[in-house]
């Protein structure tokens, strides 16, 4: 999907430095920086990259995220990435037989908000491609983090992982509403253009026969107008609607036409 508007800058909390350790193509790097942008993730740290750095691949492949890329750091040993960290969490996708706290991706994305809170630096280690983290850097780790899939076909690509991980941590902290109207340029109606098309609409009914018998037609009306509320029309929807109730009366204006 795309989405990006250059001409927003986004309002972040500091985020946990990405750590790859021994990534293989420059290209997955370029991919981890996108995932990490799209998520409000800036830092990325580098041990020992295959193909060695800088990589034109790697740039070609964050699509944009060069901010990323052009902040990345090189490290010789997993030791010296997560020298100057508080608390790291180490991605892996099956049990290790170590006596580590294992946490789901939200709930290390709670734990981490509140260390940055607190003024702590954090990292994230992933581990190559092909085999993922060795138990030696998992042990550096105060926590491992394991993604809740499908059991019998767990496998993630390195910028799907990053992706998945690092929208916990945004999700953290985002007040998005679940759910909204989107209503475009258009302002919602106000209560008087709305009663204006009742009246006209409830009049075209009445010549019809359709508020029939008498005694049903209040509440008919009742609910007729509750359900254009519910809708919440914008003015001109509200115009439209004026509109098909003319073509249906067959051109014919009454008082308070729009």
């Amino acid at each position: 999907m795309s989405g990006t508007d250059r001409t927003r800058e986004a309002d972040l909390a500091p985020g946990p430095a990405v750590i790859l350790i021994d990534p293989q193509l420059g290209e997955n790097i370029g991919m981890v920086a996108r995932a990490m942008l799209n998520c409000g993730l800036t830092e990325l740290r580098l041990v020992r990259p295959r193909d060695g750095w800088p990589s034109e691949k790697a740039e070609a492949a964050a699509s944009g995220a060069s901010q990323v890329i052009a902040g990345a750091r090189l490290f010789d040993t997993t030791e010296e990435a997560v020298a100057d960290l508080q608390r790291v969490y180490a991605t892996t996708a099956r049990p290790r037989g170590m006596a580590k706290p294992v946490v789901t991706p939200a709930q290390a994305a709670a734990e981490l908000r509140a260390e940055a809170a607190a003024g702590h630096r954090t990292g994230l280690l992933f581990g190559p491609e092909r085999s993922g983290l060795v138990n030696d850097d998992i042990a550096l780790a105060d926590a491992a983090l394991t993604v809740p899939l499908n059991p019998a076909f767990s496998s993630l690509n390195l910028a799907q992982a990053v992706l998945l991980v690092g929208h916990a941590w945004f999700l953290a902290a985002d007040e998005t509403a679940p759910r909204k109207l989107e209503t475009g340029p258009g302002a919602p109606a106000s209560k008087a253009e709305m009663v204006n098309f009742f009246e006209r609409l409830e009049a075209a009914l009445d010549e019809t026969g359709f508020l029939w018998p008498p005694e049903k037609r209040p509440t008919m009306v009742r609910n007729l107008r509750s359900l254009f509320h519910r809708i919440a029309p914008t003015e001109g929807e509200v115009n439209t609607l004026h509109g098909i109730i003319s073509a249906l009366r067959g051109g014919k204006k009454g008082d308070g036409d729009a």
